[in-house]
């Protein structure tokens, strides 16, 4: 048993007995308080899980951070713990620093038994958090058990190392991906900086304000946003017939890449030549082609009739017909206007003059020509088709090229882009997300040594709800490109961050290449599991306060922090919040006893009309202003 001299240090708590690899035990001294003790006339808690300890052992301090407290944090088997008592504690190490030095994670030597433990005082965690310089780091919030102390993450390993930031609905993950993104952009010294960011339910425009452009669909009807086009022929050609003709193989792939090559070899992005020897050219490089033309030719020779008089030689003529009246007339039909051409029917009759036969484009499914023309119809997707500047003519030419889509994109003239995806059918949320996660890796990754390259100019990517597409299971577009740019996107300049309120629905390959963690309250078992399981070993206790943590507060671990931190997150300023707050069901009110706004149960409802919400619904526009249509219609 360890008693305190009376010239101890008053912020000793006891001492080593036990090393267990990064873990050790220590025990309590008898006359340690078990509430709060004062050093220097500041108070601080004792025992608790999460909080930090100072080990002098030599010419070095360790620091470790409290994982486990009581009688299970005893040494040996759980049986025996009733014989040690109950004043203990399993510390786990992290890091070490030495006096006037600059606190460093990972640990040099390990102590020895009867080594002094102390608390960490707020001078201490100054030395441990605050670093060196502010250049290269982001204030995210507060120290939780030194509010007086900023809390700092490492851009460089947070970017490059890639980050998650879970936690169950109304934990704050909205606020804090905005409170984030926000010192970024605000910041001067990261006025180049390059942050996409997908957002599903269109919650973060208002958030981010002037330091973000908006992209989304149907966005002339909303001022200060853009137009969201993906233009369909910078997508890979098995991205292309999935998204627009559905899954195809065998022959009928063969016959649409044989088509798609072909209108790629004539094509003149931005109206010029592409320059290409013809042979470099393939099916996958993004070069321009006429969708539309390439649904009427292929119409065209799937349902074309080919006829050849008994008298000639069958290679000697070739005529598509339409079968109304006599003589024959060609009708063509309209690629624009989507008009279908017509041909006549097919016969074998031993009394007709002219045999009447199919060609080879006969075995392309007409499913896949009915779907593309539906999507071609299809208003909601002309984001995709119908590419505003880099829609493609009959002749294959574009107004604009990629390199003024991705200026649009990643340009400088704003860090953060925001594509909002509020108004994207369900049914191509995967794709579309996996196509553009796909062109924005590679285009950075085959110009990686040029000035606007990944390793020039690093891009972080930050994907709300990530659970939605990239389920553990799922073998969509989304997920395969998140993959691969958890693997090797560190290489070139392209980091990941994930948001998510279900992260054990989130493909564990992904979620484990995740180098720092920001996770908020979990109440969910499953999810802290997940969570849990990417931790590193000697980490794994601090997440059982994950079901306790407050609103807006987290517990960040991993390699943009020196030790890990349990953070108040600033809350973002009035009007830069993302609209993602809970509908009020009693509005409080006023110190003049008025309501603070309209809406809720409390108030009569005066004319009451359902009119605009219709409008609104039928144009898929919750932003819409419905009042000229709603006295149009009355």
């Amino acid at each position: 048993m360890h008693t305190r001299p009376h010239n101890s240090s008053p912020s000793r708590l006891g001492t080593v007995e036990n090393v267990e690899g990064s873990s050790i035990s220590v025990k309590l001294e008898e006359n340690t308080p078990g509430g709060l003790l004062f050093v220097n006339g500041e108070a601080y808690q004792v025992g608790q899980v999460g909080g930090f300890v100072r080990i002098p052992s030599g010419y070095v301090e360790l620091y470790g951070v409290i994982s486990q407290v009581g009688a299970g944090a005893a040494p040996g088997p759980p049986e025996l713990a009733p014989q040690f008592g109950n004043r203990w504690l399993r510390v786990e190490l992290v890091g070490q620093g030495r006096r006037g030095t600059k606190f460093e994670r990972g640990i040099g030597q390990y102590p020895a038994i009867g080594d002094p433990v102390h608390v960490v005082t707020e001078s201490d965690l100054k030395a441990v958090y605050a670093p060196g310089s502010e250049e290269g780091y982001v204030a995210i919030g507060r120290v939780a058990s030194a509010e007086s102390i900023r809390a700092y993450l490492d851009l460089n390993r947070l970017v490059s190392r890639h980050s998650a930031v879970v936690g169950s609905t109304g934990a704050g993950k909205s606020n804090a991906v905005a409170n984030l993104l926000g010192a970024i952009s605000e910041q001067n010294h990261f006025g180049s900086a390059r942050v996409v960011l997908f957002d599903l339910h269109g919650e973060h425009g208002k958030a981010l304000g002037n330091s973000a452009k908006v992209f989304r669909v149907g966005a002339e009807t909303k001022a200060g946003e853009r137009e969201l086009h993906v233009p369909f022929w910078a997508l890979t050609s098995e991205e292309f017939i999935s998204m627009s003709m559905g899954s195809a193989s065998s022959t009928a792939l063969t016959l649409l890449q044989d088509r798609l090559l072909e209108s790629k070899r004539a094509s003149k992005p931005g109206g010029v030549d592409h320059g290409l020897p013809d042979l470099s050219v393939t099916v996958d490089t993004p070069l321009p082609f006429s969708v539309y033309q390439l649904w009427h030719d292929l119409y065209s020779l799937h349902c074309a009739s080919h006829t050849v008089s008994k008298n000639q030689n069958q290679n000697e003529d070739t005529r598509a017909y339409v079968d109304e009246g006599t003589p024959p007339v060609r009708m063509v039909g309209d690629a624009d206007k989507l008009e279908r051409p017509r041909f006549r029917a097919l016969k074998n009759e031993s009394s007709d003059p002219d045999k009447v036969y199919a060609g080879i484009y006969a075995d392309l499914p007409r499913t896949h020509l009915d779907l593309l023309e539906s999507k071609l119809r299809d208003p909601r997707m002309h984001f995709l088709f119908r590419p505003g500047k880099w829609s493609v003519s009959t002749d294959h030419s574009t107004e604009a090229d990629l390199d003024a889509l991705l200026s649009e994109w990643i340009g400088a003239d704003s860090p953060i882009s925001v594509f909002d995806l509020s108004g994207i059918p369900s049914a191509v949320v995967d794709d579309l997300v996996g196509a553009v996660l796909r062109i924005l890796y590679d285009a950075v990754f085959w110009g990686r040594e040029k000035p606007e390259g990944g390793r020039q100019r690093p891009l972080l990517i930050v994907l709300e709800e990530a659970h939605v597409y990239l389920g553990a299971q799922s073998k969509g577009r989304a997920a395969n490109a998140a993959r691969r740019i958890a693997k090797e996107g560190r290489k070139y300049g392209v980091g990941l961050m994930l948001v998510s309120q279900r992260p054990a629905e989130v493909d564990p390959t992904i979620l484990a290449q995740c180098g720092t963690t920001i996770a908020m309250r979990l109440t969910n078992d499953s999810d802290r599991s997940q969570v849990t399981s990417c931790a590193s070993d000697n980490l794994k206790g601090l997440f059982s306060m994950l079901p306790v943590l407050r609103t807006g507060e987290a517990l960040v671990v991993g390699e943009a922090v020196n030790m890990p931190i349990r953070v108040i997150i600033d809350r973002p300023a009035e009007g830069r919040r993302p609209d993602s707050e809970d509908p009020l069901v009693v509005v409080p009110k006023d110190a003049c006893g008025h309501r603070i706004r309209s809406g809720g149960w409390t108030e009569p409802v005066p004319n009451e009309n359902y009119g605009s919400l219709v409008v609104a619904w039928r144009k898929q526009n919750p932003y819409e202003d419905t009042a000229a249509a709603i006295d149009l219609k009355s």
